[in-house]
């Protein structure tokens, strides 16, 4: 395709674009851009600028208030009475960054936002973190005055919506954007709305998900790229893809993020959002997922329905990854707290275990399981991964590697004496002793053909509710 068809393609998906008529009452979406700078004992925020983007808020204005208790952070908006207004929990990047050992010994800056309904009268947001005991604490306040002339108002570049599946007005119902990157203008014509309804088939197979479809709403944004594909650093390739997504994140080959967080949101702009996924154009195995922020997935990789499905339950409801001998970049923790996860446990006190109504009086806790057995396996199948990617073989020779894995774990996890039982299975939050994960096998845990346990589908429920409640419902 020749610039010019490509320029043109592009202008045809502009003209062709839907727009969410707008409910009533609806008022504008505020969105504060900010700066988080930290490491070797640093900590510091400072506003970038605060924006009003160019659609009305998508959300419920009856269910402003989180009372889900999830999120590493939480930010307040309260008007000048000090009335809570607005609250969420969320995650960012820096959180991850912060635990890798980079951090001990450098600093850096990444940008983070706050999206919240548009008030009428100035308000005070609070940004909150958890300190070493797990309460949240005010870190950064600022005053905002919704009449201040420094506000914002300008519309970033318009991107065409493509409605994947409606089923009722955004503020009635959980609005997931998937925004594609590393698509050329051809490629978002042709491929991204294909790949767009295998990733959405793909979480719809699985509950709650499927029991609760017409709560949702799926719309789609592709900015074209200029190249096909995005950035693997550590294979030498480079692109600028619209979003910023890139393989290599922190350090782990198979952690796909983007590090631009202000190109993310004004491309998001453009659509009724809550809960946005990047879909990466590209075929090597990889995703990544942060609560409340954003998720991504390899939408070529073998896996890549598996994959986005995971990383969709970190992003939508804090779900803790349930695995453990896999390498991560992350430090070991030096002191063990109960989790605020939902789905893993440091099972500090038995008789509190966070799942403790779900668990049959007949099964013991800590809950046994083939584990050294698993464990013997796995460090083999690790080192296979690790061997493929130094020899930089096909990603065909890895996804052979996996299915091998899948085969093994489906048998021995399946077999065991508490398959299927709701009990503390020893081994979760990349930490073979210290955590423990609600079932023996689960979405967050393998790639095995399995559900969500019994504790992650109470934990999406919640969230599905927090956004389209029974008043939200068909």
């Amino acid at each position: 395709m020749t610039p010019s068809m490509a320029l043109a393609l592009a202008a045809t998906l502009l003209a062709t674009a839907v727009t969410p008529a707008p409910a009533a009452d609806q008022p504008a979406t505020m969105r504060i851009d900010y700066f988080h700078t930290g490491g070797q004992g640093a900590d510091i925020y400072s506003l970038d600028r605060v924006v009003i983007e160019p659609l009305p808020w998508p959300g419920s204005l009856e269910r402003t208030t989180d009372d889900t208790s999830l999120g590493g952070f939480r930010f307040e908006v309260r008007d000048a009475a000090g009335k809570l207004v607005y609250s969420r929990g969320f995650d960012t990047v820096y959180a991850e960054w912060a635990t890798t050992a980079e951090a001990g010994t450098s600093h850096r800056t990444f940008g983070d936002s706050l999206r919240f309904p548009a008030p009428s009268g100035p308000v005070k947001v609070a940004l909150q973190a958890r300190n070493a005991e797990q309460v949240f604490e005010t870190v950064w306040q600022v005053a905002i005055d919704p009449a201040d002339a420094s506000i914002d108002r300008a519309p970033p570049a318009r991107q065409a919506l493509v409605e994947i599946e409606r089923n009722g007005a955004p503020p009635d119902k959980v609005d997931v954007l998937l925004v594609g990157d590393g698509y050329t203008a051809a490629e978002c014509a042709a491929k991204f709305r294909p790949d767009a309804e295998r990733m959405v088939a793909a979480l719809f197979r699985h509950e709650p998900f499927k029991s609760r479809r017409q709560d949702f709403n799926v719309w789609g944004l592709c900015p074209p790229a200029a190249e096909s594909g995005i950035s693997r650093p550590s294979t030498g390739i480079h692109r600028r893809s619209p979003v910023g997504a890139t393989y290599d994140a922190f350090g782990s080959e198979r952690y796909v993020l983007t590090f631009d967080d202000r190109a993310l949101r004004d491309a998001a702009a453009w659509a009724p959002y809550e809960f946005l996924t990047i879909l990466a154009n590209g075929k090597t195995y990889g995703g990544g997922g942060i609560f409340g922020d954003f998720s991504t997935v390899a939408v070529d990789s073998d896996w890549a329905e598996y994959v986005f499905v995971h990383e969709f339950g970190h992003h939508f409801a804090a779900l803790a990854d349930e695995y453990y001998t896999s390498p991560v970049a992350y430090e070991p923790a030096t002191r063990i707290v109960e989790p605020w996860q939902p789905n893993v446990t440091a099972m500090l006190e038995a008789d509190r275990l966070k799942w403790r109504d779900l668990v049959s009086t007949s099964t013991p806790l800590p809950t046994p399981w083939p584990k050294q057995e698993f464990e013997a396996r796995e460090r083999e199948f690790q080192a296979r991964r690790k061997q493929i990617r130094a020899e930089g073989r096909p990603e065909s020779e890895m996804s052979a590697l996996f299915r091998e894995e899948q085969a093994y774990t489906t048998h021995v996890l399946g077999a065991a004496r508490h398959a299927g039982k709701v009990g503390a299975f020893q081994g979760a939050n990349y930490d073979a002793l210290a955590y423990y994960r609600p079932q023996l096998d689960c979405v967050m845990f393998t790639r095995d053909e399995v559900p969500f346990c019994s504790v992650c589908q109470g934990a999406l429920d919640r969230v599905i509710d927090l956004y389209a409640g029974r008043a939200g419902r068909n």
